[in-house]
């Protein structure tokens, strides 16, 4: 697919200062050595770098008219009047990762999604233990209040990410044990970490995908993040997060609800890797 350069370059500058919404204040907060547990996480996490979030690709097999190809990197062959990715050599390079996330992605979404986790995961990863992740935010809750509400909820983490980060305590409470070689069998798409890790899988395709896709699934992970930490056992209100109290029975339904939500959301960005993958595999 040719593309034409007022085109490309318009969608490369929307691109770029969507981007730089989510990237600047992080950014800034870099460099004064601070940080934060929600807007910081999506970084500090899956480690891709901020630069290369903020590049623009167009995904496999799209001609760029008028496009330097030593502008967008490596990977890039120069046409008579463009660039386009040398889909090929990459491909060749990713085969493995787009047939696991293509099986992955494939896997959880044929399976009915569960909705009731609510959060736990974060109480999990605190449960009668001194060594906090984010030690410069109060606890809500006492220890032992904490460690009531886990016992008495019982927890229904199936995703490996989240429940490698239990306490050692904790894990024997999980109704599941995950491991990495049955995430394909437990992860299900109402989990936030399962959507959240769209993000991770945009990114690995990527520069076979476009970047829209990408920037698309961080949008949905940092709005999931919010709400992961807004039902967790942390007080962030001085950061401006209401919490979700699901140690009630209302902040549990309001969970529950803004779980559905994350999952519809989801739903078409997963399919949208589905069928990039698919679309790759077959070339």
């Amino acid at each position: 697919m040719r593309v034409a350069e007022e085109e490309w370059r318009g969608r490369a500058s929307a691109h770029e200062t969507r981007v730089a919404a989510w990237l600047g204040p992080h950014l800034e907060r870099r460099a004064r050595g601070e940080a934060h547990p929600v807007e910081d996480f999506l970084f500090s996490y899956y480690g891709y770098r901020p630069a290369r979030l903020a590049k623009w690709h167009p995904g496999a097999d799209v001609h760029l008219a008028g496009a330097d190809a030593a502008d967008f990197g490596q990977d890039y062959l120069a046409t008579s009047d463009g660039a386009v990715l040398d889909t090929a050599a990459v491909l060749a390079k990713r085969k493995a990762t787009i047939e696991f996330v293509a099986g992955l992605l494939s896997a959880t979404a044929g399976r009915a999604a569960q909705f009731g986790c609510f959060g736990l995961h974060e109480w999990a990863m605190v449960y009668k233990t001194r060594e906090i992740r984010h030690s410069a935010w109060p606890m809500r809750l006492e220890p032992e209040r904490i460690a009531e509400v886990v016992e008495e909820r019982g927890v229904r983490c199936s995703h490996f990410d989240a429940f490698r980060f239990f306490t050692p305590e904790a894990r024997p409470l999980n109704v599941l044990q995950p491991t990495r070689d049955r995430q394909a069998e437990l992860e299900q798409p109402g989990c936030l970490h399962a959507n959240m890790d769209l993000y991770k899988w945009a990114f690995k395709l990527s520069p076979l995908v476009g970047s829209e896709l990408v920037a698309d699934c961080f949008a949905l992970a940092r709005d999931i993040r919010t709400v992961d930490m807004r039902a967790s056992p942390y007080d962030l209100s001085a950061l401006g997060y209401r919490p979700i109290r699901i140690e009630t029975a209302e902040g549990r339904a309001e969970y529950a609800a803004e779980q559905r939500a994350f999952a519809e959301r989801a739903r078409p960005l997963r399919q949208r890797l589905i069928d990039s993958c698919t679309w790759l595999m077959a070339r």
